[in-house]
C-alpha cells in the first residue's frame, strides 16, 4: 500500500521505502491473461493454422514466445460475453464434424475449430494455467458438470472417458471456474437479476464442489461498487465456503491525458468497496474467522474506448503512451491492493484491446506491452509499504466520482520485494509538462533503472516503428532522482 501526504508543489517530493515494511504477498495470478472468441483473439491471434509462423498445432509461435516472456500464470477462457451462448461440446472431437454456430455476443459465426482440448494444449505449451468461465446464459448445470468432468475427471465415467477417447488420457486439472460472466448486463443473452443469479450460483457451486472439491469458484460480481455486488456477496459468501473469489470488471479511458491516467484509481476504490461488502456479508452470515476470506478476481481490466474500438468490429485499439501510463497505474493499484487481489486478467491477451498485435508475419508490441512486461517480470513477491509526499493534480476526473473519493498525486507509486531481496519501486509521473526531482529514501547502493516514455503522450507503436519501449540504465542512488514527465520509471536495488 502507499500512503500519501499532500505538499505544496514548490516543495521537493519524497518517496520513502522501507523494505522491512512488508504488507502482503503479491499473487502471481495478478499477471493473468484472457482469451475470448472475439475478433482476432483466437483465430489469427493464438491459432492461425497454415501461417508459416505457426507450429504443427496451428498455434502461432511468436505469440507463444511473447506469452512466455510475460510469464503469464493463468489465462481465462472462452469469454467474456461469448460464453453466454457457447456449448463446449461443439468444440471437441474431429474438427470436420464440429458445427458452425451463430455467435450472438459479437455477431459472427463460430467455427469451433478451436475448443477445450486445443486451449488446454496451448496452455501447456505456454506454461500457464487454464481458467474456464461457465455458460450462465443458455447453459445448464448438467452441461457445466459435464465440462468439469471432461477436464478433471479421473474415474471410469462418461465424460472422462470421452476426453480419453479424444486422445487426452490425463485430466487437465483445471483449478479455476467462473460462475458466469457479466450476467447483470443488458448486453447479455439471458440477463438476470441479482436474486435469481445468487440463487443459481449458490446451487451450481454446491454441485460443482461435490463433483470436484479441489476447484476454486469465482462469483460473478459487477464493478465492485454496485448494489449487484452487495446482494450477491451477501447471499453467496457463507460459512459453507463454496466460492473463493469475487469477480469485478472495469475498463477506463479518456481522450484527456490526465483523466486517462487517473481513471484506473477508480479500480482501487472498487477493490476496497468490494472487500468491504465481502466483510459485511461474512459478519452478517456469521462466517467464522477460520473460513478463508474470499479475494477479488479482477478478471477483466484494461484501457478501452468502446466508441473508438467497438467490440463488434474487433476492438483493435491503437494504444498511446498515455494509455501505457494508465496501464501502469492499473498495475500499481493491483500491487498496492495485493492483500485483496487473488487474480487479475488483462482483457485481452492478443489483438483484442491488447498489448500484443499480430500481423501476417510477426507481432507488434504496443505501448501498453511495456508496463505489463516490467511489472510481470519484476513486481512479484511481496508488496512493500511506501510513503509519498508530493503535490496533487486537482482537475476533473473520469469517472467524476474519483475527485473527492480518492487522491490523485502527480506521482503514482507502488513497491515490491522479491524473494531475492531486490526491491522494485514503480513510479508513474502523470504530468505532461514537468519532470519531478524526488528524494528517494530507503535506496541502498547502485540502482537499476528501467524507463518507459516517449516524446509526447500521443505517440503509438506500429509495425516497423516503435516509439515507446524500455530504456535501461543505472543510478548511483545518491541525491535526488528526476522522474521524467509522462513516464513510468522502475528503480531496483538490493535491500
Amino acid at each position: 500500500m502507499t500512503t500519501f501526504t499532500k505538499i505544496p508543489e514548490d516543495e521537493r517530493p519524497t518517496i520513502t521505502v522501507d523494505a522491512r515494511n512488508v504488507i502482503s504477498p503479491i499473487s502471481d495470478y495478478t499477471y493473468g491473461g484472457f482469451t475470448e472468441h472475439m475478433g482476432r483473439c483466437i483465430y489469427g491471434g493464438i491459432y492461425d493454422p497454415g501461417n508459416p509462423v505457426s507450429d504443427e498445432n496451428g498455434f502461432r509461435k511468436d505469440v507463444i514466445e511473447a506469452m512466455q516472456d510475460l510469464k503469464v500464470p493463468v489465462v481465462r477462457y472462452p469469454g467474456g460475453n461469448f460464453v453466454a451462448t457457447y456449448h463446449w461440446m461443439d468444440g471437441i472431437g474431429p474438427r470436420d464434424k464440429r458445427p458452425k454456430r451463430p455467435e450472438l455476443a459479437w455477431l459472427g459465426v463460430e467455427s469451433n475449430q478451436f475448443g477445450t482440448d486445443e486451449f488446454m494444449k496451448w496452455c501447456k505449451i505456454v506454461g500457464t494455467e487454464p481458467y474456464i468461465c461457465l455458460n450462465f446464459g443458455t447453459g445448464t448445470l448438467d452441461e457445466a458438470m459435464a465440462w468439469l468432468e471432461y477436464c478433471n475427471g479421473t474415474q471410469d465415467t462418461y465424460y472422462a472417458n470421452l476426453r480419453r477417447s479424444n486422445g487426452h488420457p490425463e485430466p487437465y486439472n483445471v483449478k479455476f471456474w467462473a460462475l458466469g460472466n457479466e450476467v447483470y448486463g443488458s448486453w447479455q443473452v439471458c440477463q438476470t437479476t441479482p436474486e435469481a443469479y445468487a440463487h443459481k450460483a449458490y446451487q451450481w457451486a454446491k454441485a460443482l464442489k461435490l463433483l470436484d472439491p479441489s476447484i476454486e469458484l469465482i462469483l460473478c460480481g459487477e464493478s465492485g461498487f454496485s448494489s449487484w455486488d452487495s446482494y450477491v456477496t451477501h447471499k453467496c459468501f457463507t460459512s459453507a465456503n463454496l466460492i473463493s473469489m469475487h469477480s469485478i470488471h472495469l475498463y477506463t479511458s479518456s481522450d484527456v491525458h490526465l483523466q486517462n491516467v487517473t481513471a484506473p484509481l477508480a479500480a482501487e476504490r472498487a477493490i476496497q468497496m468490494a472487500v468491504g461488502m465481502i466483510d459485511l456479508a461474512r459478519i452478517e452470515n456469521g462466517v467464522p474467522p477460520s473460513v478463508p476470506r474470499p479475494k477479488i478476481c479482477f478478471d477483466e481490466w484494461n484501457v478501452w474506448d468502446m466508441f473508438r474500438s467497438p467490440g463488434d468490429k474487433g476492438a483493435e485499439e491503437k494504444y498511446t503512451l498515455s494509455d501505457a501510463l494508465a496501464v501502469a497505474v492499473w498495475l500499481n493499484v493491483f500491487v498496492r491492493q495485493a492483500k485483496h487481489v487473488g487474480m487479475a486478467n488483462i482483457a485481452q491477451s492478443v489483438n483484442v484491446i491488447s498489448p500484443l498485435m499480430t500481423t501476417q508475419t510477426g507481432v507488434v508490441k504496443q505501448t501498453t506491452w511495456w508496463p505489463v512486461w516490467l511489472f510481470s517480470r519484476y513486481m512479484r513477491g511481496e508488496t512493500v509499504g511506501v510513503n509519498l509526499r508530493c503535490g496533487e493534480w486537482e482537475g476533473e476526473t473520469k469517472p467524476g466520482w474519483i475527485r473527492g473519493t480518492v487522491e490523485t498525486p502527480w506521482l503514482d507509486v507502488s513497491a515490491a520485494k522479491g524473494g531475492d531481496g531486490v526491491v522494485s519501486l514503480a513510479v508513474v509521473n502523470l504530468s505532461e509538462g514537468r519532470d519531478w526531482e524526488v528524494e528517494v529514501e530507503g535506496v541502498k547502493g547502485e540502482v537499476e533503472v528501467f524507463e518507459v516514455g516517449g516524446r509526447e503522450v500521443g505517440v503509438t507503436n506500429v509495425e516497423g516503428r516503435e516509439e515507446v519501449g524500455v530504456r535501461e540504465g543505472r543510478w548511483d542512488g545518491k541525491g535526488g532522482y528526476t522522474f521524467p514527465r509522462h513516464s513510468l520509471t522502475m528503480l531496483r536495488w538490493r535491500a
